[in-house]
């Protein structure tokens, strides 16, 4: 399996590319910005693009959206639950000063314990609500796609519409139950893992408390 990461945008979201180096079928997890320069990453890896896959529907992380699908039309995943805000990813991006361009209808959705396949690799979803009500978690093959849910020595925001600090909690609680070994790859900032974020991260050690706080 391939991983890239790249960070794209004003706000320095990681958007994922996953290539099954057997087939070399490979997803775009949460395209924030930058389309041209995501297909770019997709014809280095001689992959061949199959869906998009969205942890969350936050403007920050489906801001190239269209302008793949323009080039390449694959189906976009998301949980129904973050369709609201998906809808409004445009009008929220100039509520921040930033161009969004508003990505198409989502094709399918999203629900706990469904399992995506790429090539050769499967994943399953976990439904993670917290930072947003259909947030979801993207698990498999030791890594586990988190998106805003949980950071490097920190977590997800709960200050914003829809979001909820008792949600993000038991969230946490689920993605923590991974093994200790599973690589964790952020909606920003760098990967961790699992145990590091137990043992160290002020927000699961109980140092710091989540309710009402951002990241």
């Amino acid at each position: 399996m391939i991983v890239r990461t790249l960070t794209v945008g004003p706000l320095e979201e990681n958007a994922y590319l996953v290539v099954d180096e057997t087939t070399r079928r490979g997803v775009l997890i949460d395209p924030g910005e930058e389309a041209e320069r995501l297909l770019d990453a997709v014809r280095d890896e001689r992959a061949e693009l199959e869906a998009i896959w969205l942890t969350h529907g936050h403007m920050d992380h489906v801001g190239a959206i269209a302008g793949i699908v323009r080039a390449t039309p694959v189906p976009i995943h998301l949980h129904p639950h973050d369709r609201p805000i998906y809808d409004s990813a445009a009008q929220h991006g100039i509520v921040f000063g930033l161009r969004v361009e508003q990505p198409p209808p989502p094709d399918r959705s999203l629900a706990d314990g469904d399992t995506l396949h790429v090539g050769t690799l499967k994943f399953s979803v976990i439904h993670v609500p917290g930072h947003a009500p259909g947030h979801v978690a993207i698990h498999g093959n030791g890594v586990a796609f988190v998106g805003d849910c949980l950071f490097a020595g920190s977590v997800g925001r709960t200050d914003l519409p829809l979001a909820s600090g008792a949600q993000l909690e038991r969230s946490l609680e689920r993605i923590c139950a991974l093994p200790d070994e599973t690589i964790v790859y952020p909606g920003h900032g760098p990967a961790t893992s699992i145990g590091r974020e137990r043992r160290t991260n002020p927000f699961l050690t109980g140092t710091v408390r989540i309710t009402g706080l951002d990241r």
